[in-house]
């Protein structure tokens, strides 16, 4: 198991930073974590895994897969198994944030949410 460390996250490029096993750790849904999500939803493509994602309606293996794949995606070499033992700060919120903020960095674009100084 190893990890990418020592860099801030690049919403530019979908990626989020989040303490994680108390370690910050990036994650990023590149384009074969989210090959990998379509697979494990059974999405037919990305908009039916937008759609998906869009209901609000997730399970835990549900936000383990998420994590999981955005971690792999950032760099970091983790199975889902060893995923689902990590903790986080905030628990079940703790986690919902970070799927929360990994699908928005992805699926919104670059400009969602940043503040433009006048």
């Amino acid at each position: 198991m190893t990890s990418r460390m020592g860099g801030r996250a690049n919403r530019r490029r979908g990626e989020v930073e989040a303490v994680i096993d108390g370690e910050h750790r990036i994650l990023c849904l590149t384009l074969g974590a989210l090959a990998e999500l379509e697979t494990a939803f059974a999405a037919g493509d990305l908009n039916g895994l937008a759609e998906r994602f869009a209901s609000g309606r997730l399970k835990a293996a549900d936000m383990i897969r998420v994590i999981g794949a955005g971690l792999r995606g950032g760099g970091n070499l983790f199975s889902d198994d060893e995923v689902a033992a990590m903790s986080v700060e905030g628990g079940i919120a703790g986690y919902a944030r970070i799927v929360g903020d990994l699908l928005t960095a992805t699926f919104a674009g670059p400009e969602e949410g940043v503040t433009q100084n006048p």
